[in-house]
């Protein structure tokens, strides 16, 4: 599982309101055809005749391609980031949307997105401002998605949060008083047991329960 930054200008023009109504992404570079069935030395070429990029712009549109089309993934997550907050989405597959490929779109290349949550930018921990700071298109978090404690805004990422983050979110279900005296009334039993190893474990789950329970509370 990873996460990506994205920007919402693709050919220099702001396209978030689209973004999250319509919930895709896109990395702009229209006119170079659908990405999946075409390999990278044919994109590099098409990239050559359509943009007339220099080399260094055309290893940043190579690089996004790459990382839009085959890094990204479904289940994946990116950050599209807008004035001072940041947009939480759960990625889909890539798919080419030819009627958005004419020069007034331009966004034909496109996965879809489930967008999670809105942000504060500035809540957002060092590492992943880091991320929102670069400059390029898209590009990919650099450490474990653990590290960006994106659990604190969507429970779709709770599977990735440390135990002591998900505590406060777990389901409490509460025990009868009936039911506890009988689980004490078991272990009451098992600590007669003349079995040495079953008594020890009764006399510690005991003990356990009275340290939860406090001092005073009858066992």
């Amino acid at each position: 599982m990873n996460l990506f930054q994205m920007k919402s200008n693709p050919l220099g023009i702001e396209r978030i309101a689209e973004y999250l109504e319509e919930n895709f992404v896109s990395i702009g570079l229209p006119d170079i055809g659908d990405l999946e069935i075409i390999g990278e030395a044919q994109v590099r070429v098409k990239l050559e005749q359509v943009y007339k990029s220099n080399e260094q712009e055309l290893m940043e549109q190579l690089k996004a391609v790459h990382l839009f089309v085959h890094m990204m993934q479904d289940g994946d997550y990116v950050l599209v980031a807008e004035h001072d907050f940041v947009h939480l989405g759960d990625l889909g597959d890539y798919f080419y949307h030819q009627a958005s490929g004419t020069p007034d779109s331009g966004l034909c290349h496109r996965r879809g997105v489930t967008w999670l949550a809105r942000i504060p930018l500035a809540d957002m921990n060092s590492e992943v401002q880091e991320l929102l700071a670069q400059p390029q298109m898209i590009t990919r978090f650099k450490y474990p998605i653990e590290r960006a404690q994106l659990y604190r805004w969507s429970s779709n990422l709770l599977e990735i949060a440390p135990p002591t983050a998900t505590a406060d979110k777990a389901v409490h279900v509460q025990v009868g008083d009936d039911i506890v005296e009988e689980a004490l009334q078991i272990l009451r039993e098992a600590m007669r047991s003349n079995d040495t190893e079953r008594r020890e474990r009764a006399a510690i789950a005991v003990l356990q329960y009275y340290g939860q329970a406090g001092a005073g509370k009858a066992i």
